[in-house]
């Protein structure tokens, strides 16, 4: 076994509401910076203890599935990497 670290970046589907990222954006914009758009995300790092980086992703993504995104408005990605010692 050994020690893993997922990523699920968790974002809303293009077309979904986002006022959050529209305030910031309006804030950034009053503040003198110029962008096309902004969108929001939830990041969570997940310590796991896996066979493989595969299972470790397999893992991550179900814990996405299941309570970290709402498939219906919600995109996300799963990037897993060995844990540092």
């Amino acid at each position: 076994m050994t020690d893993y670290t997922a990523t699920v970046t968790v974002r809303l589907k293009r077309g979904v509401l986002d006022p959050e990222a529209e305030t910031t954006k309006r804030a950034l914009e009053r503040l003198g910076f110029e962008l096309d758009a902004l969108r929001s995300t939830d990041r969570y790092e997940l310590d796991l203890v896996a066979e493989s980086e595969d299972e470790a992703a397999e893992r991550a993504g179900e814990m996405a599935e299941r309570l970290l995104a709402n498939p219906t408005i919600h995109d996300y990605e799963v990037a897993v990497e060995r844990a540092e010692a």
